[in-house]
């Protein structure tokens, strides 16, 4: 009879050579979760809107809302120290994300428009980082690469790069948002692009045919990949993706079953890559009476406590009044769990036992779960340490680990 030592040790061999290239690929296709925080939102605004200092503006804004309608909001959040910490994010760092559009928030533009509007942007962002009054995350959505918008969305991106650049601003932490892709090709040609400029990118899935390509295939899967190490993030397109299915305009949302089949494939796409999730927008605005406000407050604090439960931990704002209620449910989703991760991340670590027996798939969930509270405002670090016994530093280590 074979030793079984000596089977192993000629098993593991042969299979080390047999399995080498998927050993590869699996390495270099899922890398895990990408380093670095990831902004609860991304405000778009329209690129003949945007000045140096929207940033600032906008927090006021937001601030100056809450105060309009103080108790209606209190009754909202229902929690003092919530409702103190979410007014001092709009203080400090109202946007965390921020998208200068030059697509279909820039509309009634000419060529000469956009043309003069992406010098004045860019300026104006490179003014904004030096004042310090910059988003920490930011970019640009250009338009499509469909064969009539292709020239004007890379003369867009091309002069606003070099604007920037030109006018002593940076690219760190800056994307480009790629709207409506319809084609793996286009994903491809984007790589291209951002070689040359040296950026990344997002792909935003506004398309049926960036879900479903016309082999039965999930295209998205394969649009992921073709990304590379230049492609971020994918962006769903709640009301593009809506009318391209079919669906009537008074029955588009962000929780339409179609937009819960297009979320959960991408999800399923981009798990293990390090490409990012972001949920679509909601056009019910926080403006007009009282109870328009209060009843739009209610509806977007609804619907971003949806996406976070459902694993989007991003999602779109459009305009300063959303602030408060993007704040005020991310806040409260990561402090309503908080005690028992710490418990539980404090018995995973020291190996106590206890009720729960969590493996170490579920210790980087918990993990992930308190460092993005950190990471957004919502938990304090010393209230992390004290109920863990982890520091920001270790739930990395926990949260994101890499091969």
């Amino acid at each position: 009879m074979v030793d079984p030592g000596e089977l192993a040790a000629r098993l593991t061999t042969e299979l080390d050579e047999r399995l080498a290239a998927a050993d590869a690929a699996l390495a270099s296709g899922f890398p895990g979760e990408r380093p670095g925080r990831q902004p609860v939102h991304t405000v778009y605004v329209p690129a003949d809107r945007y000045d140096a200092g929207l940033v600032p503006a906008y927090g006021a804004a937001a601030l100056e809302v809450i105060d309009e309608h103080a108790d209606a909001f209190g009754s909202l959040v229902a929690d003092d120290d919530l409702v103190a910490r979410v007014r001092g994010k709009l203080g400090a760092e109202p946007v965390e994300d921020l998208r200068v559009d030059f697509e279909d928030g820039y509309v009634g533009k000419s060529d000469e428009d956009e043309t003069a509007d992406v010098v004045r942007a860019a300026t104006a962002l490179a003014q904004s980082q030096q004042r310090g009054e910059a988003a920490p995350f930011g970019g640009i959505r250009i338009k499509c690469f469909e064969a009539p918008t292709r020239s004007r969305a890379l003369r867009t991106l091309t002069a606003y790069v070099d604007t920037l650049v030109s006018a002593g601003g940076s690219l760190d932490g800056w994307v480009v948002t790629l709207p409506k892709v319809t084609s793996v090709d286009q994903v491809e040609a984007m790589v291209h692009v951002a070689e040359q400029l040296d950026v990344r990118f997002e792909v935003q899935v506004e398309t049926p045919q960036s879900i479903l390509g016309p082999d039965g295939t999930a295209l998205v899967a394969r649009m992921v990949h073709a990304g590379g190490d230049r492609i971020t993030g994918l962006h769903y397109g709640t009301y593009d993706y809506s009318a391209f299915v079919g669906i009537a305009a008074a029955y588009q949302s962000m929780e339409h079953p179609v937009a819960d089949h297009a979320k959960l494939v991408m999800q399923a796409a981009a798990a293990g890559t390090g490409v990012r999730l972001s949920d679509g927008s909601t056009n019910v605005l926080p403006v007009g009476s009282p109870d328009e406000v209060v009843a739009a407050w209610r509806n977007h604090h609804r619907l971003v406590r949806r996406s976070l439960e459902h694993g989007y931990y991003q999602g779109w704002d459009l305009h300063p009044a959303q602030l408060p209620t993007r704040y005020a449910a991310t806040y409260a989703f990561y402090r309503e769990g908080l005690g028992s991760a710490l418990d539980r991340l404090r018995a995973y670590v020291g190996r106590v036992e206890g009720g729960i027996a969590d493996e170490p798939a579920t210790a980087r969930a918990l993990a992930a779960y308190v460092l993005r509270g950190l990471e957004c405002g919502a938990v304090d670090e010393p209230e992390v340490v004290g109920g863990s016994g982890l520091d920001e530093a270790g739930l990395r280590v926990l949260a994101r680990p890499r091969p």
